[in-house]
C-alpha cells in the first residue's frame, strides 16, 4: 500500500492521499480480520464478502461508491504488479449515482453572501476577515488556495507587476509584453511544496479582481495585517502570531463558518436560539449552527452565483480551477428563475436577427 501511496502523493493533493489511505486501510484491517494475510491470497469470493459487508452498514451511495473506487485503483496497481489474482479487479461493483446523489447541494446563497459582504464592510472594513471572505466569493476559489497566498502573490497596482519578472516562466521579453498588455488588479494561486495547490501547478492561475476588492485587500494589508513571515521567510497574506505565522485550514474554516453566522452581525437568530446558551458560540463549535457556511458551502454558492450571472461553465472553469464538467456536477445548483433571466440576453439577439430578416 505505501508503493500505491507514494506514487498518488506525486500527483494527488495530500487530502485526497489521506482518504486514500483510510479507505484501503479499512479493506487492509478487513483482511487481517478474515484471515487473509497476503494479497496474492485474495479471491473474488473475499470481494464479494467485503462488498457485501460495506453495504450492510447503511453507508450512502456516495459514500459507498467513493470507497469501491479507491479499492479499485488499489488493487487495479497491485494487478499490475502482479500481487494479486488477474481479473480480481473485475469483481468489485462500483454503484452508479443519480445526479442528485453525486452533489451536496448546501450553498452560501448570493443574497446571504451580498448580506455579509455589506456587515463586513460597515463593521469590520478591510479586517482580515473582510479580505478574505471577499476574495472567496469573488474567486471562488479552495481553502488551501486561500491559505497559499503571499502578499507578493497580489497585484493590485501596475507598479507590483515588476514581481512578475522575478518568476522562471515569466522571461525578460514576455515581461515587456505583459506589463504592456496586463490589467491590474489580480492575484495569482500558485502552487509552493510547502502551501501546495489542490491541483498542484495546474492549479497555478491569475485571476481577476474587481476594484472593489483591491481596495479591501490593499486596506488590509497596510492597515490589518500581521506583519509577518513564515519558517520559510514567505510573507503569507492571511497571516497570525501562533504556531507557523500562516493560518491553519482549520482556522479559515473557523472564521467562515463564525462570519457566516447571523448573529455575529446583532442579528435576529433565524432558527429560534438564545445567543446567550447557544452552543454554536462556543470556540470549535461554531459548525453547529444551521447557518453557518464552511468554505466549500462559500464556493459552490460563488460558482453558482457567477453562473446565475452568466458566465459560461468553460470561461468559469479557469477561474475556479474546475472543470466544466466538475461545475455543472457538484457547485451549479441554480436559482432557477435568476438562470431564466440571464438567458433573456440570448433570446433578444434571436428576436433582433428575427426583425431584421423580417
Amino acid at each position: 500500500m505505501e508503493m500505491w501511496l507514494t506514487r498518488q502523493r506525486s500527483e494527488k493533493a495530500d487530502q485526497t492521499v489521506q482518504s486514500y489511505y483510510y479507505r484501503v486501510n479499512q479493506f487492509i484491517e478487513w483482511c487481517d480480520e478474515n484471515g487473509v494475510d497476503n494479497l496474492n491470497a485474495l479471491t473474488t469470493r473475499d470481494i464479494f464478502k467485503f462488498d457485501t459487508e460495506l453495504r450492510e452498514r447503511d453507508l450512502s451511495q456516495s459514500t459507498l461508491k467513493n470507497r469501491f473506487g479507491t479499492l479499485k485503483l488499489f488493487l487495479s496497481f497491485c494487478e499490475d504488479l502482479n500481487a494479486v489474482e488477474e481479473g480480481l479487479v473485475k469483481a468489485i461493483e462500483i454503484p452508479s449515482l443519480l445526479k442528485d446523489e453525486r452533489v451536496n447541494k448546501e450553498k452560501l446563497a448570493s443574497g446571504r453572501a451580498e448580506e455579509i459582504l455589506d456587515n463586513l464592510a460597515k463593521f469590520r472594513f478591510a479586517s482580515r476577515e473582510h479580505a478574505m471572505f471577499a476574495l472567496a466569493w469573488h474567486t471562488t476559489v479552495r481553502v488551501g488556495a486561500l491559505r497559499a497566498l503571499d502578499v507578493g502573490d497580489c497585484y493590485l497596482d501596475d507598479d507590483d507587476l515588476d514581481r512578475l519578472r522575478h518568476y522562471p516562466e515569466v522571461g525578460e521579453e514576455e515581461f515587456e509584453e505583459i506589463v504592456e498588455t496586463v490589467d491590474t488588479p489580480f492575484v495569482y494561486f500558485r502552487h509552493r511544496d510547502q502551501t501546495p495547490l489542490k491541483n498542484k501547478f495546474e492549479g497555478q492561475r491569475p485571476v481577476a479582481i474587481s476594484d472593489e476588492v483591491a481596495e479591501v485587500l490593499d486596506a488590509f494589508i497596510r492597515v490589518n495585517r500581521v506583519p509577518v513571515t513564515d519558517d520559510y521567510d514567505r510573507a503569507p497574506l492571511f497571516s497570525t502570531e501562533k504556531g507557523e505565522n500562516r493560518m491553519s485550514r482549520g482556522a479559515i474554516r473557523r472564521v467562515f463558518n463564525i462570519i457566516t453566522q447571523p448573529c455575529r452581525f446583532d442579528e435576529p437568530c433565524p432558527h429560534g436560539r438564545d445567543v446567550q446558551t447557544c452552543e454554536a458560540r462556543k470556540h470549535g463549535l461554531e459548525q453547529r449552527c444551521p447557518s453557518a457556511r464552511s468554505p466549500h458551502r462559500v464556493r459552490t454558492g460563488a460558482i453558482t452565483h457567477h453562473r446565475d450571472e452568466g458566465w459560461p461553465p468553460e470561461v468559469l472553469s479557469e477561474r475556479a480551477n474546475a472543470t466544466p464538467e466538475v461545475i455543472r456536477q457538484h457547485y451549479d445548483h441554480p436559482d432557477l428563475l435568476k438562470r431564466m433571466q440571464s438567458r433573456r440576453a440570448f433570446l433578444g439577439e434571436d428576436s433582433e436577427e428575427e426583425d431584421e430578416d423580417e
